[in-house]
């Protein structure tokens, strides 16, 4: 499981060291895709694989028959990238990924279960800042849902 928030330098090449701790389970090569709430989406390739399919509709995939469905597979499949993890750890991430979040000098990046979210560094802690401040409502409104 991915757990853990990290802040790494982006080099002068656009490329940021993934943690340690990730180095492993990320493997040799990694999705990275536009996420939500202005981050970045870092998948290892056999969760894409998952997240692929629970984007199809099934086997029989017509998902390209309803507009929303086909409006979110361009946004998630058509700027994703497949990168390799250099010997030390190292992951390029794309100019237009990296403008996409405005990402320069420091990057967050935050393990999520199944996935990695890079993040603007200052995004990322006025996010964090919000998130904490609405945990106790967020809580309660979740476990009401069960």
């Amino acid at each position: 499981m991915l757990i853990g928030e990290y802040i790494h330098t982006i080099d002068e090449k656009n490329r940021v060291s993934l943690p340690v701790k990730f180095r492993k389970e990320m493997g040799k090569k990694v999705i990275i895709t536009p996420g939500l709430d202005q981050c970045l989406f870092i998948f290892t390739t056999s969760e894409w694989k998952k997240v692929s399919e629970r984007l199809s509709d099934s086997a029989t995939d017509l998902s390209f028959l309803k507009a929303d469905k086909r409006s979110f597979n361009r946004y998630m499949f058509g700027r994703a990238v497949e990168v390799e993890v250099d010997r030390i750890g190292r992951i390029l991430i794309p100019d237009f990924l990296k403008d996409r979040i405005k990402l320069s000098g420091k990057a967050a990046i935050i393990g999520v279960k199944d996935r990695l979210e890079v993040w603007n560094d200052k995004v990322w802690n006025e996010y964090n800042e919000k998130v904490e401040r609405e945990a106790d409502r967020l809580a309660e409104k979740l476990s009401a849902n069960k």
